[in-house]
């Protein structure tokens, strides 16, 4: 146990470790060149959390990895859980119908195809797909986080995952702007999209928070409604990955099953930290508690998920991506094209049908 007698003062050592590097990462992802990029502290956190475990792992007190693994482990659970005070129930009914089909198909489909690629044509192990998918399908670094217990996946996935997010979540925040400047706000017919309908494909198939964010804020005297919609429907994105994980663990559940024949005693696998979350969610959509409290809650999840996301990065070595080469791209990029390509159509369809 990791507050057992014996080993309580190197688990509160650890964990305080751990929570150094998450302020520096808070610190640096605030800082103007980096907050521009769109950078969020969690993804700032595993790569010093990455540099650690590939320079200085050795020089410090084993006695220390169980606080490590207790950040990567029990308070990655705690942040998901009320990462739900993001949402409420109000803002997806907003957004409409339009929204949340589009939130719903690019998911599910997102999801499908990564998984495939990444297991069947490129050879990657399934782990390693479905959290690579997971964080293109719904919103990024915090989706890899939230799947890895369902998975009980290697910290050294998590990362290629988190990486994958990173490179192809960075092009979306830098090309989505260009397309609509360049192309979508002129054009005529099929290729046009009133600015609520690029808010929908903006927040239907961009990865992270923060990139749906910076994508508007982008666009010269981009209309609110833009904005508004971008966010709210990206909100969709992310309630739907308890769903999800509830889906993936059944899944996974009768799949053992399955595999181990009749006889074999399998445990269900049910994220019940998803179904918290949705209880939060649901919580917060009455408004009991004061938004000002409800600003700080969200500022303190945004740490504890950088600690996790630091600590997963502590267990990373660079001799475990040794083998992988380039499939975890090739199915990224899958990943994105569909994404993009497709995102539009969808978004345009939806819009046109409803």
């Amino acid at each position: 146990m990791a507050f057992s007698p014996e080993k309580r003062a190197g688990t509160l050592s650890g964990i305080l470790f751990v929570a150094i590097f998450a302020a520096a990462a808070t610190y640096i992802a605030g800082l103007a060149p980096i907050h521009k990029l769109g950078l969020s502290p969690l993804v700032i956190g595993i790569v010093m959390g990455i540099f650690y475990a590939n320079t200085l792992h050795n020089k410090l007190p084993t006695a220390w990895e169980s606080g490590i693994t207790f950040s990567g482990k029990k308070i990655l659970r705690f942040a998901i859980v009320i990462y739900g005070f993001r949402i409420t129930f109000q803002q997806i009914m907003e957004v409409g119908a339009e929204g949340f089909l589009v939130s719903l198909i690019m998911l599910s489909t997102t999801f499908v195809l990564g998984t495939w690629l990444g297991s069947k044509i490129f050879g990657m192990e399934k782990d390693t797909s479905m959290l690579t998918a997971s964080g293109a399908s719904v919103c990024g670094a915090a989706a890899v986080l939230a799947t890895e217990p369902v998975l009980k996946a290697e910290e050294h996935k998590t990362a290629i995952a988190v990486s994958m997010v990173v490179l192809f979540g960075t092009i979306s925040m830098f090309l989505y702007p260009v397309l609509y400047t360049a192309i979508i706000e002129h054009a005529t017919g099929f290729l046009h999209m009133t600015a609520r309908e690029f808010g929908i494909y903006v927040g239907g198939t961009i990865h992270e928070v923060a990139q749906v964010v910076a994508v508007p804020a982008s666009i010269p005297n981009a209309p609110v409604e833009m904005a508004n919609s971008a966010v709210i429907v990206k909100m969709t994105r992310v309630i739907m990955i308890a769903p999800m994980l509830i889906i993936l663990g059944l899944y996974l559940s009768y799949q053992a099953k399955k595999d181990g024949g009749e006889g074999a005693d399998v445990k269900l696998v049910i994220p019940w930290f998803a179904v918290y979350f949705i209880g939060v969610a649901a919580f917060n959509s009455f408004h009991l508690v004061p938004e000002s409290i409800v600003n700080n809650i969200n500022i303190v999840d945004t740490f504890l998920l950088t600690m996790a996301m630091t600590a997963l990065g502590m267990g990373t070595r660079f001799a475990k991506f040794k083998g992988l080469g380039l499939a975890p791209v090739y199915t990224a990029l899958g990943m994105f094209i569909w994404l993009v390509i497709g995102g539009f159509t969808v978004t345009k369809l939806v819009c046109g049908i409803i």
